[in-house]
């Protein structure tokens, strides 16, 4: 039987809206990416099937399929053929998924699967530009709203499960913290792509307080809990995996890091839309046999903090194990290619430590999740 396991892992370092990276297209950053995974994976890149691309924004100079553009960017053969994907913040991690499928079916050899966003140059909200009402009364008049909201639903979620201000700003300055400690340790050295504009993840930040986080105003509600410096950072990135089977890997003389053991999708309430991380979560357990403390690291997108709280809430793990090295509060959330830079961070931390399972999972617009569980190779 056919399997689908990752040979190498890439990602730029994270840049900070209209940052070091904000003067690079997101077709020229993507293709950064490309040509250093295939170069350190050791392929050619006319022997890739196909580039699954992740990209939430897809206007503008991320328009007209921004996957065929990367690898024509890239310098790749026209004979590559891509295809760009969106499942909102989960963008990349679904294009895993996918490149993972055709390995698995048969229908690819090798895969390359990853994404990007450049969020500078195209800014959250621009495909939208110009539209008076996104939703259609059909589906507003179902749920009794006006539209739907991250805040928002952020918000909703802090309520539901009782986390206050100071316990999310806490968590806040513990993801700073987590990502310094990773950049200082070279944590990070292995999976970034060189850059003459940046070599580390700019957003990090050093010192901070609870007093200093404390003085910000909520970004929501007047009388709410979400802030600035409690969600995640608008940014630009990308990162890459190359996927083939253990089988064709061998032939070739390659080394798999890792297996894509399981992979799920999960659905849940569009309104609150943040909360289908825990079920996604409980479903790929369930499908790979596993159980919570089986999996020696998790990587829970930190959209907003009350998101990887509340998880940690309704699924029991080891806080010790979650976003070890720090997460989208610091390092930034470069939408459609989150997944993929998640996951390299996640691959390179199990290699380094001998975990062999390992679980990422994100929420997503209109109340969804990914979920997807790697083994060390």
């Amino acid at each position: 039987m056919r399997d689908a396991v990752i040979v190498e892992a890439v990602r730029t370092p994270v840049g900070k809206r209209n940052g070091a990276l904000s003067g690079i297209h997101p077709a020229d950053l993507s293709a950064r990416v490309l040509n250093a995974l295939v170069e350190r994976a050791g392929v050619e890149p006319a022997d890739v099937d196909d580039v699954v691309w992740g990209c939430v924004s897809q206007a503008g100079e991320q328009a007209g399929n921004i996957a065929r553009t990367s690898v024509l960017a890239a310098g790749w053969p026209e004979s590559v053929p891509a295809t760009s994907v969106d499942r909102q913040c989960g963008s990349s991690q679904q294009a895993v998924h996918a490149a993972a499928a055709g390995v698995v079916a048969g229908h690819y050899d090798i895969a390359v699967a990853g994404g990007v966003e450049s969020m500078s140059r195209v800014p959250m909200g621009f495909a939208r530009k110009g539209v008076d009402k996104v939703l259609p009364d059909s589906v507003l008049d179902r749920y009794g709203v006006k539209g739907f909201n991250q805040g928002i639903g952020a918000e909703m979620v802090a309520e539901k499960w009782g986390f206050s201000r100071q316990q999310l700003d806490e968590y806040a300055l513990s993801s700073h913290a987590r990502a310094a400690a990773a950049i200082d340790s070279g944590a990070f050295d292995d999976q970034l792509v060189e850059l003459p504009e940046l070599s580390v993840d700019e957003g990090v930040r050093r010192g901070g307080s609870l007093e200093s986080l404390g003085k910000l105003k909520t970004a929501f509600r007047e009388d709410g809990v979400i802030t600035a410096g409690n969600a995640s950072q608008i940014s630009d990135g990308s990162g890459a995996l190359l996927i083939t089977t253990s089988d064709i890997a061998r032939e070739r003389g390659l080394r798999p890091i890792a297996r894509v053991h399981t992979a799920v999708l999960a659905g849940d309430d569009p309104v609150m839309m943040l909360s289908a991380p825990w079920p996604a979560t409980h479903k790929a357990l369930r499908k790979a046999g596993l159980g919570i403390d089986d999996i020696g690291a998790f990587e829970v997108n930190e959209a907003f903090a009350p998101v990887p709280l509340a998880w940690l809430a309704e699924t029991g793990a080891d806080p010790a194990r979650l976003n070890p090295l720090g997460g989208a509060i610091a390092v930034g959330h470069p939408l459609g290619g989150s997944g993929a830079v998640l996951m390299t961070r996640l691959v390179h931390h199990m290699r380094a430590n001998g975990i062999r399972y390992g679980l990422q999972t994100m929420c997503e617009g209109g109340g969804m999740a990914n979920a997807t569980i790697l083994e060390l190779l």
